[in-house]
């Protein structure tokens, strides 16, 4: 390892020791500092804030960050970019051309989408920064007002790829291209592809060296939802996604009976309860959506990995998923999903082997 990478690994753990403790002024001192001593601003926010934000998410899925820490902990990395970007070695003048940074309709995970933007920044293009839940209507009215060169869009679930693909739709028509980035258009990007972005970026870099290559332009008028994903024409998607809160109520109206620990659950963990089933619906619904019964396979493992490193009963995700079979037994993609993941979630119960 040589010093430079060992340097920037030695401020990523202080920076993480700060994130942990929700110490914004410590944190900031921390990028400043290295600001001040002449490390490039793009290094400091790719190479200690983005790699610190992606550990809070691991000791959250790990259950070693509560909510609450990990939203203040996050609001921190937030106040470390704002001073970054804040300084005089950031300030680089824009010559390239103009970017829009969105996060799709419902999307609220920003600081992915943020680092991209300040990194456009010190490349040098003109970026307009969204900020949170844009929604389609909100971005075309921002493309037909100021024409910018691309529009980046950014996606950190799998739930909103609907909308996103909306989005994506109205820039095309509009004549604007998208760079699609974010883990929400899942592995290699696929469903950036699958959804019509003109291209999609793995990272901040990539989105920058793909946005600098030039993006060619879209064509007049762009295939439509239908024209471009025809397994939508049986409404599966839109039929479970209709049904979702029926079906929730169903779910937290049953479970207290088979799991009478749940009765306890009361204000906001009664609340955290329904909003985690409404995310299996909707995942279903994201899953049909792109017709990949593997999304809605991965999201039922982790969620089951999640569930056990909680110490909740892991069967309770199943009775949500036989309630849900039950439900949907009349829509043949639907039914099908729901069993594979069934298999997926069997698997991650059976004890592991002596």
């Amino acid at each position: 390892m040589n010093p430079e990478t060992e340097s920037l690994r030695r401020r990523m753990e202080s920076f993480w020791t700060a994130l942990e403790n929700a110490d914004e002024r410590s944190a900031v001192g921390q990028v400043t500092e290295a600001l001040d001593q002449g490390l490039p601003p793009e290094d400091i926010l790719l190479e200690i804030v983005a790699p610190a934000q992606r550990r809070v998410g691991v000791r959250w899925a790990e259950n070693r960050l509560t909510v609450a820490q990990e939203h203040a902990a996050t609001a921190v990395s937030d106040r470390a970019v704002t001073a970054v970007a804040g300084h005089p070695a950031a300030r680089v003048p824009a010559r390239l051309g103009r970017i829009a940074v969105a996060c799709a309709d419902s999307e609220w995970h920003t600081l992915p989408a943020r680092l991209v933007a300040e990194v456009l920044r010190l490349r040098g293009w003109h970026v307009d920064f969204l900020g949170a839940h844009v929604s389609t209507r909100q971005l075309v009215s921002h493309l037909h007002s100021t024409g910018p060169d691309a529009v980046a869009l950014s996606c950190s679930l799998p739930v909103r790829l609907p909308v996103a693909h909306a989005a994506v739709t109205a820039c095309r028509t509009a004549g604007v291209p998208v760079l699609a980035g974010g883990a929400g258009f899942g592995p290699d990007g696929r469903y950036a592809r699958l959804l019509g972005a003109d291209a999609w970026a793995g990272s901040a870099r990539g989105a920058a060296e793909r946005l600098a290559a030039g993006i060619v332009p879209p064509p007049e008028f762009p295939p439509t939802a239908e024209e471009a994903l025809p397994h939508l024409a049986d409404r599966e998607h839109a039929l479970v996604d209709e049904a979702r809160q029926r079906l929730v109520d169903e779910v937290v109206a049953v479970l207290p009976g088979r799991f009478p620990w749940l009765r306890e659950f009361t204000g906001r963990r009664r609340e955290y309860t329904v909003e985690d089933l409404h995310r299996v619906v909707e995942y279903l619904v994201a899953a049909l959506y792109v017709d990949d019964p593997g999304l809605f396979e991965g999201f039922t493992a982790w969620t089951g990995r999640i569930m056990t490193a909680r110490d909740l009963p892991v069967q309770a995700l199943s009775a949500v998923l036989e309630i849900m079979a039950d439900a949907f037994r009349e829509l043949p993609r639907a039914s099908a999903y729901i069993a594979a993941a069934r298999t997926v979630l069997g698997r991650e119960l059976r004890p592991p082997p002596p």
